[in-house]
């Protein structure tokens, strides 16, 4: 685990401090889906296409969760949402793309603290469905 100083507040700032490639960066992304939250680990390089994901979902439009919605949600800061320990489990969607980096470094629940995992990890522990998201 690795703990900064201050919070890394985009994708481009964590990759800065670990050295290493944006696209390891797995961000943490919490929609809210029709009121459901749903949570998106997809890569620090990528945005992630509401439209392509909502259609496998049977056409849920997603949109991004409010700090308070996300607070709620997964009882963490948006610059810091885990993707595991949320108070109530959370449904997960783990981007493909993910799959190419090893490892990948995630938020541990606070802003500035990162753990690495793998994809095999990731999934495991979040217990996420595998689908493209960009």
């Amino acid at each position: 685990m690795k703990i900064l100083d201050e919070g890394t507040h985009t994708a481009v700032a964590a990759a800065e401090f670990l050295d290493c490639e944006v696209a390891s960066i797995a961000n943490s992304l919490l929609f809210n889906c029709e009121g459901e939250p749903l949570l998106i680990m997809s890569s620090g390089a990528d945005r992630v296409d509401t439209k392509l994901v909502g259609a496998p979902l049977g056409g849920l439009k997603l949109k991004r969760a409010s700090p308070d919605f996300v607070k709620r949600a997964t009882g963490q800061l948006i610059d810091g949402v885990a993707p595991a320990g949320h108070p109530a489990p959370v449904r997960t969607l783990v981007d493909v793309s993910l799959r190419e980096h090893d490892p990948l470094w995630v938020a541990a629940g606070t802003p500035g603290s990162l753990v690495a995992l793998s994809y095999t990890d990731l999934l495991a522990l979040t217990g996420g469905t595998e689908l493209a998201v960009r």
